[in-house]
C-alpha cells in the first residue's frame, strides 16, 4: 500500500532529476522562470538566446544557488531565426548529451503597436491605421515567433525521440500567448496573429511528432501577463523584471486574479506538461482569468 501511495507524492509526480532541458530565450522573463523550475529540481538546463552576456548573467546569478545538487544552467548563444545557428546549437548540445527530454520554444518578440481604436472612425481612418503597419516588422515577428519554433523543433526531433524509455517520452513545450486566443487586437495585430499561428503550429507538430517512430509529445503554454522584458521594457541586474501592482490592478486590466503571473505559476505548469505523459497536443492558458474578461 505504501508503494502505491508513493506514486502520488509530488517528488514522484514531478521528478525531472537528471533530465536534459533546452530553453530558447532562457536568459530573461518567462524563459528564465522555466529554466529555474527545471534546474532547481535536478535537470541540466541549456538556455539559449542571441545576447551572450544576458545568458552568462542568468547562469552565473541563478545557477550558483540551485536547490538541487544535480541541477545546472548552461548558457549557449544561438539565434532561433537562423538555420545555421540552430544546427550549431544542436551539434553543441550533442557533444554532451545523447538525448533531450524537454525543448521549450520560448524566444519571442513584439514590435510596435497597432493604433486601432473602436469608435466612430471612418473607413479611410481605419485603412490608414492598418496600412501604416511595417511590413518588415510583421515579417520579423513571424520569423521569430513561428518560423523559429518550427525549425528549432525540427532540428531537435532526433534528440527528443532518443529520450524514449519506459513510461517516458521527449516533449516540446511551445510558449504561445493568450494574445493568440483572445478576439481583441490588444493594440498589436502582428504579435497576436503570430501567437495564433504558434498555437496552430503546436497542434500540427503534435500530430506529426506522435508517430510511433518518433513519439515526442507537443503542447503549448499560453501565458497571460507575466513580468518580462516584453511587458516591462527591461530587466534588472539579475535578469528579472518587475511590475508595479496597485490595488485596482485586477479591475483595470480585467484580471480576476488581481495580479500578474508569478514565476511559480509558470514553473508549475511547465513541470506539469513536461511530466504528464498523457498530455498531447494541448494549449493551456495560465492567465489569472484574463480570457474570461477578454474572450
Amino acid at each position: 500500500m505504501a508503494s502505491e501511495n508513493s506514486k502520488f507524492a509530488a517528488p514522484h509526480l514531478f521528478n525531472v532529476e537528471g533530465w536534459v532541458t533546452v530553453v530558447t530565450g532562457g536568459g530573461t522573463g518567462i524563459g528564465l522562470m522555466i529554466a529555474q523550475a527545471f534546474a532547481n529540481n535536478g535537470a541540466r538546463v541549456y538556455i539559449t538566446g542571441r545576447r551572450k552576456e544576458v545568458l552568462e548573467t542568468a547562469a552565473k546569478t541563478w545557477g550558483k544557488s540551485l536547490l538541487h545538487p544535480r541541477g545546472q544552467i548552461i548558457p549557449i548563444q544561438a539565434d532561433c531565426t537562423d538555420k545555421d545557428s540552430i544546427h550549431n546549437l544542436v551539434n553543441e548540445i550533442s557533444k554532451n548529451e545523447k538525448h533531450v527530454d524537454v525543448l521549450v520554444n520560448n524566444a519571442g518578440i513584439s514590435k510596435g503597436t497597432s493604433s486601432v481604436e473602436k469608435g466612430d472612425e471612418s473607413a479611410q481612418a481605419l485603412k490608414e491605421q492598418l496600412w501604416n503597419e511595417s511590413l518588415s516588422d510583421w515579417e520579423e515577428v513571424y520569423r521569430t515567433n513561428v518560423i523559429g519554433y518550427f525549425f528549432t523543433s525540427a532540428a531537435f526531433v532526433p534528440l527528443l525521440s532518443a529520450a524514449q524509455r519506459q513510461d517516458h517520452t521527449g516533449t516540446v513545450i511551445n510558449i504561445s500567448s493568450i494574445s493568440g486566443i483572445t478576439r481583441t487586437t490588444q493594440h498589436h495585430f502582428k504579435y497576436n496573429v503570430s501567437k495564433g499561428a504558434t498555437i496552430h503550429l503546436s497542434t500540427l507538430l503534435a500530430q506529426e511528432f506522435r508517430r510511433p517512430g518518433v513519439k515526442v509529445r507537443v503542447n503549448s503554454i499560453a501565458p497571460g501577463i507575466f513580468p518580462s522584458e516584453m511587458t516591462t521594457g527591461d530587466s534588472d541586474e539579475t535578469n528579472k523584471s518587475g511590475m508595479e501592482v496597485g490595488p485596482d490592478y485586477g479591475e483595470t486590466k480585467g484580471i480576476p486574479a488581481g495580479r500578474p503571473g508569478r514565476g511559480e505559476d509558470m514553473a508549475q505548469l511547465a513541470l506539469f506538461l513536461a511530466c504528464n505523459e498523457y498530455a498531447y497536443g494541448q494549449t493551456v492558458a495560465v492567465d489569472g482569468g484574463y480570457l474570461l474578461e477578454h474572450p
